[in-house]
């Protein structure tokens, strides 16, 4: 029997996943698919390239094949095309990537100059600033659990969550993310935590919020209700990195913190922190992430100087450390990370899905409810703009 468009669609993106590891985010769909995929060799990618246009001269305008779109531009770059990063961002992800004068850096700077004043340099003092507030590590993952859960409770308020969903924690070593959260599939999340390193409390607050609740596990709990189970939308199955489905997430996740935090729930969320002994400034706290997640986009304009001036390690890493605030360390890392063509466009996602999904919702819960249930494409929320 020919596999119907959809399924189609969930055997190109796992087959896309045989040839670079996490391409395929979650997978809940038909296990005999998946079996299959696994069973036979990765496939050339350009018969992947092949599939991917089979796919989209047969699909009309809509959610699957902006999907598609993203999928055959990452085949595209292990087929070897050649595309600048703004094309191939734009093919993945439906956004163009545009670069950030460093002026902005200049005021993002001055306000933390304010927040964070005191001697030494400003990323110093930024870094001190968190090494102020971190959580005991024999209170880490208690603390996690606590505050996960009190997020959950919040996030209750905010949206009826399916019946039966549930997240765990578990802790890893030696990997390169501060969390992850896996979607299993049937309401059910797995939260890692990298604890190689100390946790600040707000990073403990992002890893609850963002991982969690009202981010990622919700989101995938709450699409897996109301599209899945409820409207039988197959594509929803699988999760793909890169393609405008990341976006979204991301900016869903990038905007949890700053909605619990906001609002009523930021007195719950740090009781948990001040029980395991950690005291910090909320509004403070809030300020100084405000103003130095706009030094984030320093990345996005190290990518497009990466490829459009041919920067190189030395003086990309030298960028992000004066623009960017980070340690030499992280900014080789994400130096490393923009030079692998496979991972190198995803960093946009971050910052251009929370401006997006922020500008979309506004002071409106009930669009953020929507992101959460309903299959909206970046066109659904470039087209509606914020609430008036």
């Amino acid at each position: 029997m020919a596999l119907s468009i959809e399924e189609r669609y969930l055997r190109l993106g796992l087959q896309i996943g045989r040839h670079v590891e996490r391409v395929v985010d979650a997978y809940f769909g038909p296990p005999e698919l998946a079996a299959e995929v696994a069973g036979a060799p990765p496939p050339d990618p350009k018969t992947l390239v092949v599939a991917s246009d089979g796919l989209l001269d047969e699909l009309s305008d809509g959610w699957l094949r902006d999907q598609v779109v993203g999928l055959r531009t990452y085949a595209g770059v292990l087929a070897g095309e050649s595309m600048s990063y703004a094309d191939e961002a734009t093919g993945c992800y439906g956004v163009c990537p545009k670069y950030t004068d460093e002026t902005v850096f200049v005021a993002a700077h001055e306000r933390l100059e304010e927040l964070l004043s005191g001697p030494g340099s400003l990323a110093e003092r930024y870094r001190g600033w968190e090494e102020a507030m971190v959580v005991p590590s024999a209170k880490l993952e208690e603390t996690i659990v606590d505050t996960i859960e009190t997020a959950r409770r919040l996030t209750r308020d905010i949206i009826v969550l399916p019946e039966g969903e549930r997240t765990t924690v578990d802790t890893a070593r030696d990997v390169t993310w501060m969390a992850y959260c896996k979607y299993l599939g049937n309401m059910r999340s797995r939260i890692s935590v990298n604890v190689d390193r100390p946790l600040s409390a707000f990073e403990v607050l992002t890893v609850a919020t963002h991982e969690a609740y009202p981010g990622h596990h919700t989101e995938r709990s709450c699409k897996e209700q109301f599209l899945v189970r409820d409207r039988q939308l197959l594509e929803e199955t699988i999760v793909l990195i890169p393609t405008p489905q990341s976006l979204i997430a991301e900016g869903i996740g990038r905007m949890a913190p700053n909605l619990l935090l906001e609002g009523a729930g930021g007195t719950a969320l740090t009781t948990v922190l001040h029980d395991a002994g950690v005291e910090f400034d909320l509004p403070h706290a809030l300020a100084v992430r405000r103003a130095h997640e706009i030094c984030g986009w320093a990345v996005v304009n190290v990518a497009l100087l990466l490829d459009e001036h041919k920067f190189s390690h030395a003086e990309a890493s030298e960028y992000l450390e004066r623009w960017g605030l980070v340690t030499s360390v992280i900014a080789t890392h994400l130096v490393r990370y923009l030079f692998d063509p496979t991972t190198r466009t995803y960093v946009i996602t971050y910052l251009a899905g929370q401006a997006l999904c922020e500008s979309y919702v506004a002071d409106n819960q009930t669009r953020f409810s929507r992101l959460l249930k309903e299959q909206l494409r970046v066109r659904d929320l470039l087209d509606s703009g914020p609430t008036p």
